[in-house]
């Protein structure tokens, strides 16, 4: 039952972000799947690690975070080592090697988001596991529930 979660959360997380992609740039390639995937997997582990008190915006830092490193470390395995250019940002300010930029990591910020409140209604409403709820600044929200001020 673990690995059907795990390869339902996958393709949840790479479906949506190639789907993203393509409506923004009219394309996209197999390994951004992949990479989307993981990067799904991984944020989607965040609530697993931290408490839920753990405020929104936090859990979204630390996740383009992550997702910046992985695209980092994909980048560097499919565009450098094995020659396949699938993207190129050398001529972004303030990028390293070609592979991230800060433009891009900002990109991050909305589709991070997304995938923690995507992978956290998912394991609540598919999964049986608990159902979320988020604290941004002094507001509470649970998801199907209410919303207070602290």
């Amino acid at each position: 039952m673990l690995a059907a979660k795990y390869a339902f959360l996958a393709w949840v997380g790479g479906s949506t972000y190639v789907t993203v992609e393509v409506f923004f740039r009219a394309r996209s390639h197999w390994t951004m799947f992949v990479l989307a995937a993981v990067v799904f997997i991984t944020v989607g582990l965040l609530n697993e690690l931290l408490s839920w008190e753990t405020s929104l915006i936090w859990q979204v830092l630390i996740g383009v975070a992550m997702a910046t490193l992985v695209e980092l470390l994909t980048g560097l395995v499919v565009n450098v080592w094995l020659g396949w250019g699938i993207w190129d940002y050398s001529q972004m300010p303030g990028n390293l090697w070609g592979q991230i930029c800060p433009q891009f990591s900002a990109a991050w910020s909305p589709l991070i988001l997304l995938a923690i409140v995507l992978d956290d209604v998912i394991r609540w409403r598919c999964f049986g596991e608990e159902r979320p709820r988020y604290r941004v600044g002094r507001w509470k929200y649970t998801v199907g529930g209410e919303v207070c001020i602290l």
